[in-house]
């Protein structure tokens, strides 16, 4: 009944509220991603799976319901074909993610891979998204998950959000005096992006603190120390978005994506000629895709 081609571009869209993204990240036109939601609303009796306008797009509420369906049902097909190919991943993968989605519902991802492919070894690094990047360079890892380096276009786009200028309720900023922050050490992205907007802006600041622990930071913030940037869709429990009365500057939008590494994981399919079918980074990668709104969704929600 669910075609699972169509499936997964209704993922997409739903995952990048765009249907212009959808089809960068599927390799398709856009109207062959608006057919293939058509017709699985259509499948689905006629339901609108999103609302769009000419700005933006939102699930309905019958496609939030197909979300998990549609994550089940492609799980499924996965499976299936794994078994009845009589093949299975095999072999050592080095997954680096970033410090952002320590809160969310990665582990229940990554925790679905090990029970579908038992005999990858997976390793996992939690670093800043900058020193990611230079250890998938140095061919350390196989595959990463974080935010894109300003002006770079590598990367298999999973989520795009805005960045947004986080702090305790309590917290008061004063136009006049240089604003305090609460900064992950260098290379860290969203560090470089803070500082080059308050520079542009000939905003003063200083450093209050500095940590390269996403919960050493959010810490600080709760203490009250100072103002963080941070993902809006990720804000953490007992912090809010600084008020506009701030008048800080706007810090733009950020992506996060999948990066490959050269050789994409010390694996294959067992049985299968070596290079013929995907490497355990490949069956990674999709099984983030195919989940991705829960990467902004906290560990938890539902």
């Amino acid at each position: 009944m669910y075609d699972p081609a169509q499936l997964r571009t209704f993922l997409a869209v739903a995952q990048t509220l765009s249907f212009t993204q959808a089809a960068r990240r599927l390799d398709v036109r856009q109207s062959t991603v608006s057919q293939h939601v058509r017709r699985l609303e259509a499948a689905a009796g006629d339901r609108q799976l999103f609302t769009r306008d000419t700005h933006s797009v939102e699930l309905t509420e019958d496609g939030e319901a197909m979300l998990g369906f549609a994550r089940t049902i492609l799980a499924a097909h996965e499976r299936a074909a794994a078994y009845f190919s009589g093949t299975r991943l095999r072999g050592r993968l080095r997954f680096g993610a970033s410090e952002d989605f320590v809160l969310t519902r990665l582990p229940e991802i990554l925790e679905s891979f090990r029970t579908d492919h038992p005999e990858v070894d997976l390793e996992l690094t939690v670093e800043l998204s900058g020193t990611l990047h230079e250890r998938l360079a140095a061919g350390e890892l196989d595959l990463v998950l974080a935010k894109r380096r300003g002006g770079d276009t590598h990367g298999e786009l999973v989520w795009q959000s805005s960045l947004t200028w986080i702090g305790a309720p309590r917290l008061r900023i004063d136009p006049e005096r240089p604003v305090p922050l609460i900064l992950f050490p260098a290379p860290g992205i969203t560090r470089a992006r803070a500082l080059e907007v308050l520079e542009a802006d000939g905003r003063a600041w200083r450093i209050a603190c500095t940590s390269a622990s996403l919960s050493g930071l959010i810490a600080a913030a709760r203490a009250g120390l100072g103002v963080m940037a941070h993902t809006r869709g990720l804000i953490p429990p007992g912090l809010v978005p600084v008020p506009a009365r701030a008048a800080l500057p706007e810090l733009g939008d950020v992506d996060f994506v999948l990066l490959h590494g050269r050789r994409g994981g010390h694996g294959r399919r067992a049985g299968a000629p070596g290079g013929a079918d995907r490497s355990p980074a490949d069956a990674l990668a999709a099984a983030i895709l195919a989940g991705g709104d829960r990467l902004h969704r906290p560990a938890g929600a539902r």
